[in-house]
């Protein structure tokens, strides 16, 4: 069996923790500003759901559509509420969802992990918590998917406290249940796919180690954060969440963003960690911790379906498997079949894990350090119109270099006679539709430039009148109210999922000529004539169409 040695004293690892934290969560303020190198696409959609809430006082899915929770809105939104500009609230967001996660991490460290493993997981959690990179190996500030991490940082607690029996045998089913409860919640509310991939495992994991007493504290935590949430939110938000999600499970452009389930456990970038996974699992059950084996493969498919739903499918699971894996090494000479000393072969897979991982995981850890040197020179802000959220900052040729993506065999066009060549869709796309408005069908080409564009669209919108006017984009974003004084169309998707969501609340509906997103115009103005919907053309400009919108 296992020897698993002796817990880690708690106060110098909450010393050192507090400490660790402390310098993570305050580096990034140093810069002055939140600057990015990546993914501002990403930025401005989260700018644009925690300002509506901050500012306008809207929720999700009761007042736009979101599949994220309100989880990994609220700690945002309520500094932009107390006045702080869209990049510090984020910076102090990610401090608040460390600050609410610093006992809960160090309880499932050090009662579930001995020595260093003790150490490195609570150092690795409070990482997720306070990086500025979603992940990978790609360097570059990014804010994007920061839900991700903070969803990564609850299974982390919640799984081990599940999974493990503590180190002084003793349990300690009311405090050890709650935080599970907790960190469940944290994850419904946060993003979905979470719960529904280990839930179901945690509720395993406690009923195989017979500790029935966490499981019933446990649902009573879950129970209790769901009552709280029903008295301030009502029985509506539940529903419209539910709505929401389903929306976008059911949305061809982003029910999957990136590899397929299949490619998940066996493509060549994730091969090798599926099999470190697999061997940990038979390497544990031969040295007698059936339990733990078992639910290690429990998880197997839980892990690969969180990565697939998430973008660039960074395997975040490694570092715990490595973790969990050292943890349970078992003593003595105990063999296999094979003659392979367990306590070796059990070591070997856990390192391994560690070491796949290692990549993504210092990046994570590094990133708010490394942002206090990162460059100021030649970075404008994001949000342009707004002064008091200039705090975020990039490269100007990301954000203005107007660059048009046009297809070339059109009629009439150089190309014409490859056109029927290059209709269809490559693999592991669907054919593209033509956007066709009132029976027009508009140019094929996409823009590079997020504030070139909506700089110009708002300028041109101003000087022809429709200043304060509600005006619902055929794009990806709906973010013409953050460059200008535009109104914020209630009911809109900040990010486009399908349908024609927000389109009866909003006065106008303007058709780029040439989108950020080609895709999402099609298929929205597609929804728009299904729907029955009468768009009258009020003004045309070298750069869109302006429509008003008349209900069937």
């Amino acid at each position: 069996m296992t020897g698993r040695g002796q817990a880690t004293a708690f106060w110098p690892l909450a010393i050192v923790a507090l400490i660790y934290g402390l310098v993570q969560a305050l580096a990034p303020f140093g810069a002055g500003a939140l600057r990015l190198a990546q993914h501002e696409g990403d930025a401005l959609h989260l700018a644009d759901l925690v300002l509506r809430m901050g500012e306008h006082g809207q929720l999700p899915h009761l007042d736009f559509l979101t599949p994220l929770g309100i989880g990994g809105l609220w700690p945002i939104a309520i500094f932009v509420k107390a006045g702080l500009g869209f990049g510090h609230a984020f910076m102090a967001g990610q401090a608040l969802v460390a600050a609410l996660l610093f006992y809960p991490a160090l309880r499932a460290g050090q009662s579930r992990f001995p020595g260093a493993l003790a150490w490195l997981f609570v150092a690795y959690v409070l990482g997720l918590c306070l990086a500025l990179v979603h992940g990978e190996a790609r360097t570059g500030t990014s804010l994007s998917m920061h839900y991700n991490r903070w969803a990564w940082a609850l299974a982390y607690i919640a799984l081990p406290l599940a999974m493990l029996e503590p180190l002084d045998v003793r349990r300690r089913p009311w405090l050890d249940g709650g935080l599970i409860g907790l960190m469940l919640s944290g994850m419904a509310l946060i993003k979905v796919t979470y719960f529904l991939a280990f839930a179901p495992v945690i509720v395993v994991a406690l009923l195989v180690r017979r500790d029935f007493k966490t499981l019933g504290v446990a649902v009573l935590a879950g129970l209790a954060v769901v009552a709280v949430l029903t008295l301030i939110l009502g029985v509506p938000f539940w529903l419209a969440y539910a709505k929401d999600l389903i929306l976008v499970a059911g949305s061809e452009i982003r029910s999957a963003p990136g590899d397929s389930f299949g490619e998940i456990l066996g493509a060549p970038a994730h091969i090798a960690g599926t099999l470190l996974l697999l061997a940990t699992v038979i390497f544990l059950r031969q040295a007698g911790e059936m339990s733990a084996g078992l639910l290690l493969l429990l998880l197997t498919p839980a892990f690969a379906y969180v990565t697939y739903q998430n973008f660039g499918n960074d395997p975040q699971w490694l570092v715990f498997l490595g973790l969990v894996a050292l943890a349970l090494r078992p003593d003595g000479m105990m063999t296999n079949g094979l003659g392979w000393r367990l306590r070796d072969a059990v070591l070997v897979a856990g390192a391994g894990a560690l070491i796949l991982g290692a990549g993504s995981a210092i990046n994570l850890v590094i990133s708010p350090v490394r942002h206090v040197f990162s460059e100021a020179e030649g970075r404008v802000p994001l949000l342009s119109a707004r002064p008091h959220d200039d705090d975020v900052q990039i490269l100007s040729p990301r954000l203005y270099a107007a660059k048009q993506t046009v297809r070339m065999d059109g009629p009439g066009q150089p190309f014409e006679r490859f056109a029927e060549l290059g209709k269809g869709a490559v693999e592991g796309e669907k054919p593209q539709k033509d956007a066709v408005l009132n029976g027009e069908i508009l140019p094929d080409c996409e823009m590079a430039s997020f504030n070139a564009l909506f700089e110009q669209e708002v300028s041109e919108l101003v000087a022809e009148g429709y200043a304060g006017q509600s005006i619902l984009s055929a794009d990806l974003f709906t973010a013409l109210w953050l460059y200008g004084p535009i109104a914020p169309v209630k009911g809109a998707a900040p990010w486009y999922y399908g349908g024609a969501p927000g389109l009866s609340h909003a006065d106008h509906l303007l058709v780029p000529l040439c989108p950020s997103n080609k895709v999402t115009r099609a298929q929205m103005l597609s929804a728009i004539n299904e729907g029955g919907w009468k768009l009258v053309e009020e003004l045309r400009t070298p750069t869109f169409v302006l429509l008003k919108p008349e209900a069937p």
